[in-house]
């Protein structure tokens, strides 16, 4: 599967470099997504953490205790897009631990009508 936005969780890795089991994490969530194949399995079958918080393929990711959240639109065509990544503190203040919040956000960020 290829991974739009994976400077997004890069830059996350980069800002956390001495936190190594958070980078470990990153790089597997990474290697995890790139051997997804959407047609054979679903995503729960190789990530146990994955959240579906839309009806449209967004799911997030909870990553080591540093619980960084992302979320990645799948679409049909074997295509990751990570659009979101932060701790839970950010996660909170963005999307105020609720799925209306967070359908609101991908609205007004175009990833959703």
């Amino acid at each position: 599967m290829r991974i739009v936005g994976k400077k997004i969780l890069l830059k996350v890795k980069y800002k956390n470099i001495g936190n190594v089991k958070l980078c470990k994490e990153i790089d597997r969530l990474i290697s995890d997504l790139e051997s997804f194949k959407p047609r054979e399995k679903s995503i729960h079958a190789i990530r146990s953490d994955a959240d579906n918080v839309h009806s449209d393929g967004f799911y997030f990711f909870d990553i080591h205790i540093h619980r960084t959240l992302i979320v990645v639109e799948f679409d049909d065509d074997g295509e990751a897009t990570i659009v979101w990544a932060g701790t839970h503190q950010e996660y909170e203040t963005t999307f105020k631990n609720n799925k209306l919040s967070i359908e609101k956000w991908l609205r007004k960020n175009g990833y959703i009508d």
